[in-house]
């Protein structure tokens, strides 16, 4: 099968960039199981296994298709009929009553439900990208992992949870004061550079306000062994399953529960994102959806339409 790729990103990504990873990831293994592939992303974009073209927003899209392509999986919202068989992944979040092509797929359970829809595809690690866990290194810091900026990822709310533990707090996306006793910022990381911070972690401290479509960092930190303490909202207690991780919305609860990070079985938590987060297993399941449209299905029974306000606007968390 000859599959398109579209993104109006730049892939590879560089050191930040979970879309652009997935999106790479994805072709890889498409690859592997012996696809055809090409790319059509944002000017600036390179790739050495794939054909790449550039992606132009001015153009109709089904002008930029190239001949001979069997399937087109778009990544980012589109607005125009295609005319060759085609599928959507939506990565983000939505405003209130925004409605969405019929084959859109999402990437976590709730994630579908808040747009109607049951039809999702979890995002998936290439575990070669972050190299092997190392069971003997030193747990020296929790971890928060994400963009520091966003104040829906919390940070306020981690260092909180931090400072209440008494531990330090390595916080890899951000940039800040350097010479605070608590917490240590890291900047904006990638590879092995990021693998080594992660795999030093306690734990990972999650305690965002606004409904994650996924999380990323989650199964990153999983995968280093690093238990995982959040709260209730968007695709959380989807994948922080009791065994390796602890949801609420109340802050001394997290708290708690995090004081007993030790209690957890890190290799379990390294094996079961390995079991159910792997680029492989999301390449398997988006090969499944592939075939649905190519037999002239469609993924949704009706158009998907966000369903609630994203924001959590009133008292996010308790203490």
């Amino acid at each position: 099968m000859n599959i398109l790729l579209v993104t109006d990103l730049v892939i590879p990504a560089k050191h930040y960039g979970g879309i652009e990873r997935i999106i790479w990831w994805l072709g890889e293994e498409l690859i592997k199981k012996g696809h055809e592939v090409s790319f059509m992303a944002a000017e600036g974009s390179t790739c050495d296994f794939a054909k790449m073209y550039f992606y132009n927003p001015k153009k109709s899209l089904n002008d930029q298709i190239p001949e001979g392509t069997d399937l087109v999986h778009f990544h980012f919202p589109i607005h125009e009929e295609i005319t060759i068989p085609y599928m959507v992944t939506l990565h983000g979040n939505s405003k209130p009553s925004e409605k969405y092509d019929i084959n859109t797929v999402f990437i976590s359970k709730n994630h579908a439900e808040r747009h109607g829809s049951s039809t999702f595809v979890y995002n998936g690690l290439d575990f070669n990208e972050y190299g092997p866990v190392d069971w003997n290194l030193k747990r020296e810091h929790m971890l928060f992992l994400g963009k520091a900026n966003r104040s829906k990822k919390n940070l306020k709310g981690c260092i909180k949870m931090a400072k209440a533990l008494n531990e330090k707090l390595a916080v890899v996306g951000g940039r800040g004061l350097p010479f605070s006793r608590t917490v240590k910022y890291k900047g904006f990381l990638g590879g092995l550079e990021k693998s080594y911070v992660i795999n030093q972690s306690k734990a990972l401290l999650f305690p965002v306000i606004w409904h994650e479509p996924y999380g990323l960092a989650i199964v990153e930190s999983l995968y280093f062994g690093a238990p995982v303490f959040g709260s209730t909202y968007g695709s959380l207690p989807e994948l922080i399953i009791p065994e390796v991780g602890v949801t609420s919305n109340s802050y001394s609860e997290l708290i708690e529960a995090a004081r007993n990070y030790g209690d957890y079985n890190r290799k379990y938590c390294h094996e079961y994102v390995c079991d159910n987060f792997s680029a492989t297993k999301m390449c398997d399941d988006y090969l499944k959806l592939y075939e649905k449209v190519l037999n002239g299905n469609k993924l949704n029974s009706i158009e998907p339409v966000h369903q609630m306000d994203v924001e959590i606007r009133h008292y996010p968390l308790e203490d």
